[in-house]
């Protein structure tokens, strides 16, 4: 599905970016926007923001004020998957691309990824994700979404050619592919755009990765922001595999499957000391505990080898908190009920 053929001359773009609380990246987000290559009476950017509570909307506010490229939308809902579809109800483009607010685009994002809808007909198209840290433990994290180990096996990840993904990092669509399979899910906080690639593929559509088109990502700076962070990932997997069953891949049970097999190693544990089962019951949680640390250990000290030893020490921390938070989100998910209503559509 590519873009329309009956034009002369570049497509026009409407990039969409979700804001919500966002001072810490977003001034060098905009900037980076702002320097993307593309003629300025061929793009939109919109700047969709959600009631932040700290400078954000009034940083968005001053660069509109001085680029007539931008413009601000507001979100009441605060919800990411609200703000794209407001963005796209709004957008004029006939492509719309999403960058997030803690992501810093390649000057020449835009000019690959309308490439690479034209070239291969995708429906979306985007790029591998790569991470940067801020901070010595946005460092560390950064480091462990390199690794299959820390972040999963998933090829957008860890493209080196182009190819068809399940999903990629951000993406660009071509209009009549978001007029075809309808807006993001609304009900989902996180996933919306994992759920989003579903629906494309289900539809006959392709999801195309093409490690030219590069951007970086801004990990969270601090500990516990990792672990809200991944504990929400996993928490809404589950709910976007509530929509769709089918859509599961044994890489999205790791972390849940690690937490519940610690969890219940440590109830035979106390079973076993109160002599309920046989004493051997007992070995259970330190064999999977110290097979998990070995393993986690053992990734450490190859990235840090490669990245530099000062990241050993907060390596197997990072990555014991993503694995543990993503893994407990999702196993609370299997336990609450889907809130009552029906998707609400674009306005």
């Amino acid at each position: 599905m590519t873009p329309t053929e009956s034009r002369t001359g570049p497509p026009f773009l409407s990039v969409v970016v979700p804001l919500r609380n966002e001072e810490a990246t977003l001034a060098e987000c905009l900037a980076a926007i702002g320097a993307l290559r593309w003629p300025a009476d061929r793009v939109e950017i919109l700047l969709v923001e959600g009631g932040s509570r700290d400078a954000t909307r009034a940083l968005a506010a001053a660069w509109c004020a001085r680029d007539a490229r931008f413009r601000l939308l507001d979100n009441p809902d605060g919800l990411v998957s609200r703000a794209l579809n407001l963005g796209i109800a709004a957008a004029r483009g006939e492509i719309v691309v999403r960058i997030d607010a803690h992501t810093l685009p390649d000057p020449d994002y835009l000019e690959r990824s309308v490439a690479v809808l034209e070239e291969t007909g995708a429906w979306c198209a985007g790029g591998p994700m790569l991470a940067r840290g801020t901070t010595p433990w946005g460092e560390a994290v950064a480091l462990a979404m390199r690794h299959p180990f820390g972040a999963g096996p998933a090829r957008f990840r860890s493209a080196r050619q182009r190819e068809r993904v399940d999903t990629v990092y951000l993406g660009a669509f071509p209009r009549p592919a978001l007029d075809r399979v309808g807006p993001f899910e609304e009900r989902l906080v996180r996933n919306q755009d994992y759920e989003m690639n579903w629906r494309i593929r289900r539809a006959g559509g392709t999801v195309v990765v093409d490690p030219a088109i590069r951007s970086t990502y801004l990990t969270r700076s601090t500990l516990p922001e990792v672990a809200r962070q991944y504990f929400d990932y996993g928490f809404w997997k589950r709910r976007m595999l509530r929509l769709h069953p089918s859509s599961v891949r044994l890489r999205q049970l790791a972390a849940p499957l690690l937490v519940l097999g610690l969890l219940l190693s440590a109830a035979a544990a106390v079973a076993a000391a109160a002599g309920g089962l046989p004493a051997a019951a007992g070995l259970a949680l330190p064999a999977l505990a110290g097979l998990y640390a070995l393993t986690a250990l053992a990734v450490s000290a190859s990235l840090a080898t490669r990245y530099g030893a000062r990241h050993f020490a907060r390596l197997p921390v990072v990555l014991a908190t993503m694995h543990l938070a993503w893994g407990w989100g999702f196993l609370v998910a299997c336990g609450t009920a889907w809130p009552a209503g029906r998707r609400r559509r674009a306005p």
